[in-house]
């Protein structure tokens, strides 16, 4: 921008006139006053709200399309990278700011020009936080257009998927609905008042729906009630939150006052679930099940067992009723990773428990509805005195554990009809042996453990038909051919069974490669006539999109955001294709979720089978987790779809929710949807750590404060 030019009067003798001294010194003043009115960047936020920019690091580039996983050194720039002092500043600054009501300083003296200069895209960054501004630098286009940085870019195209040969999570359950488009540049945010207050999930807190639910039998009133508008207000945080214990002092310790919760623990304090001691909740390692500790279980269960081989043939298990998961957060000292998942009920706070001490869980249950993962998939299903009635209804929810499991893989019961001899525990035995039989489950162990008081019986299911065809009696059946045991989204259980796959190229006809070797590997089963979803043959297209991730994580994610990744426990991956962000992340001390949005490929089954876990979500629609629970999302192209089917605002009010306070989200969309995102964090109070563009796509990293607006809506349906 052009600005206005002043003279200056050296303070040497002159010889002019007394009025040409004058007329010199009156230019000199107009000129001052117009240089300090002029602003110090072109272009304003879309509110039309202008705001000063710190110096910004600017490299123009070329408008010609990006090759397809093209080899370079990463996504940004060197002269991106904010230095490591400036960076703890700024993840000190919210508590500096904050008080207990949340208030924090806010973001509006480390804003982020968009300057637009010739059609051309700019790179874009903050200055340090301490004020200090980076050299401002501009690199000129060579005569044929191209940039001579082009190497160091990833910003790619080959996000922009195609389903390839694989169907849809929608078109499979035929459930989701076209949501009004609404673009939202600016937002004037509430805090919601809701009856869980700090603790409010829309899809689990509905109450007005839980009225018209005319039977609670099948605890439907534990499964998900999204309202009609998913809100656009902002959960409270609790009085007195602070920044969460790290990894791995987290496992055993959190603060109190992130969950002010006593129930859990008076209940269940006398069997080592959670304690409360001074200003913390302990968690000393045990359990109903496992009271000298969950490690000595789990090791217990291999020395029964040694098939089952803790992290190498068995890597993915499901934790059914996990409580507040100890199970699955020791499991990670054998490398093994947990998806475990327990109902909002009288067990108040376990999953939120077992979020905030960094160990993977979501809020659901077995009620009426197939669970949120695709068939075949689990190594391993683990239930620790879980009440789940699996005989009654011609065993439908053990049906439903049969679907998710691999042909092969072992179903851990460890419950009193096991180990016990009580009247009831007799019956449920032989009612569960009788089922278990039918279904063609082999009862490989059981065994009772005298340290912890407690056994488990192991069964292994078929990896052939041949058990099927020779039954007596078709009971339970053999499902519908039309049954696709793959479809989940609002599809009802069934009491039927999956035939095993007999094709030896089929999905489930062979258990995966060890691990960690089935990481780095395409699964046996993706052929390479069939399209992946970047337009390469399928395999092709997975070893490329694993090579693209190592690439982006380890220069660009790792190296060039200036992230404190030993703060970063709890990942979520809002779009993932093949995994290969979380595989990319495998040597930090962090576990991803990866979620498959319904319209995406479905790609899901290749995410497990790699040896990674994830599951299936519509982003419309609230996920099924606690406010505060993950310390980095990232999306990958995902607002850009959004936007087209849903309020932007009320997305971006989601990973408010489930963001904890200092926790990042990494956006990768194209430019106008980057400046929508960007703006909608400003409005947030959000710390905009670094923007970049190039060829008309673009990367974002934002930080979540503490800040809260003190303007309330109320929620009629949460009371």
């Amino acid at each position: 921008m052009a600005q206005a030019k002043y003279s200056r009067v050296d303070g040497k003798k002159s010889s002019c006139s007394m009025a040409t001294v004058l007329l010199v010194i009156g230019v000199c003043l107009i000129g001052v006053w117009m240089f300090m009115s002029s602003p110090v960047f072109s272009g304003q936020n879309s509110n039309g709200s202008g705001r000063d920019s710190k110096s910004e690091s600017k490299e123009k580039v070329s408008a010609a399309p990006s090759t397809q996983f093209e080899d370079n050194a990463g996504d940004v720039p060197e002269d991106a990278v904010k230095d490591k002092a400036n960076e703890e500043t700024e993840r000190d600054e919210p508590l500096k700011n904050g008080g207990e009501n949340g208030d924090t300083k806010s973001n509006d003296d480390e804003p982020v020009s968009r300057n637009n200069e010739s059609n051309t895209k700019e790179v874009e960054m903050n200055a340090g936080e301490d004020g200090s501004s980076e050299s401002e630098k501009s690199k000129s286009e060579d005569e044929s257009g191209s940039s001579p940085d082009v190497d160091q870019s990833e910003i790619l195209k080959e996000t922009r998927t195609e389903k390839g040969s694989f169907s849809t999570q929608e078109a499979e359950s035929a459930s989701d609905k076209e949501s009004k488009r609404s673009e939202e540049n600016g937002y004037k945010w509430k805090i919601c008042n809701a009856t869980t207050g700090p603790d409010f999930i829309p899809c689990l807190d509905n109450i007005a729906a839980l009225r018209k639910i005319h039977s609670t039998k099948h605890y439907e009133h534990r499964e998900r009630h999204c309202p009609t508008e998913s809100p656009t207000c902002l959960v409270p945080l609790p009085q007195g939150y602070k920044i969460p214990i790290r990894w791995p002092r987290s496992r055993d310790q959190i603060w109190y006052s992130n969950i002010p919760s006593t129930t859990l623990a008076e209940v269940k304090g006398h069997q080592n679930w959670v304690k409360v001691t001074g200003e913390y909740l302990t968690f000393p390692g045990g359990g109903t099940q496992f009271k000298k500790g969950a490690l000595h279980y789990i090791d217990r269960i291999q020395e029964s067992f040694p098939d089952i081989e803790w992290g190498k043939r068995t890597r993915v298990i499901l934790d059914v009723g996990c409580g507040v998961a100890s199970f699955g957060g020791f499991l990670f000292e054998r490398d093994v990773i947990a998806m475990s998942f327990a109902p909002k009920d009288e067990h108040e706070a376990q999953v939120q428990f077992a979020l905030e001490r960094g160990i993977p869980a979501i809020s659901a249950v077995m009620g009426t509805q197939r669970l949120p993962f695709p068939s075949k998939v689990f190594d391993a299903i683990h239930c620790a005195r879980c009440r789940v009635p699996w005989h009654v209804e011609g065993g439908k929810l053990l049906l439903e554990l049969n679907r998710l499991l691999r042909p092969g893989g072992y179903f851990v019961w460890s419950a009193t009809p096991v180990y016990q001899k009580e009247a009831e525990d007799v019956e449920i035995w032989e009612a569960m042996s009788k089922l278990t039989k039918a279904m063609c489950w082999e009862l490989v162990v059981v065994y009772k453990d005298a340290v912890n008081e407690v056994g488990a019986a192991i069964y292994k299911k078929p990896t052939s038909n041949e058990c099927y065809e020779n039954r007596q009696q078709n009971d339970p059946p053999i499902c519908q051919s039309n049954d696709d045991p793959d479809a989940i989204w609002n599809v009802e259980l069934e009491a039927c069974l999956h035939k095993i796959p007999v094709d030896s190229s089929s999905r489930g006809s062979n258990w995966p490669k060890m691990w960690p070797e089935r990481l780095d590997s395409p699964p046996y089963w993706l052929k390479t006539t069939d399209k992946g979803v970047y337009g390469k043959p399928a395999p092709d297209d997975f070893t490329a999109d694993y090579d693209h991730w190592k690439r982006v994580v380890s220069k660009s994610y790792i190296n060039g955001l200036g992230l404190d990744w030993s703060s970063i426990r709890n990942v979520m991956d809002m779009r993932s294709i093949y995994g290969g962000f979380a595989a990319a992340l495998r040597d930090l001390k962090v576990w991803v979720m990866n979620v498959v949005p319904l319209n995406s490929p479905d790609t899901l089954p290749i995410i497990y089978e790699r040896g990674l876990f994830g599951m299936y979500h519509n982003w419309c629609e609230s996920f099924s987790t606690y406010p505060r629970t993950y310390d980095l999302l990232h999306a990958d192209h995902l607002f850009s779809d959004l936007k087209k089917r849903c309020k932007l605002a009320s997305v971006i009010a989601e990973v408010d929710r489930i963001l904890r306070p200092e926790g990042k989200l990494i956006v990768r969309d194209n430019v106008e949807t980057i400046a929508e995102i960007e703006n909608l964090a400003k409005s947030l109070h959000w710390n905009i750590r670094m923007t970049y563009s190039k060829e008309q796509e673009g990367l974002l990293c934002v930080e979540k404060t503490l800040w809260r607006p003190t303007e309330v809506e109320t929620l009629g349906y949460t009371f």
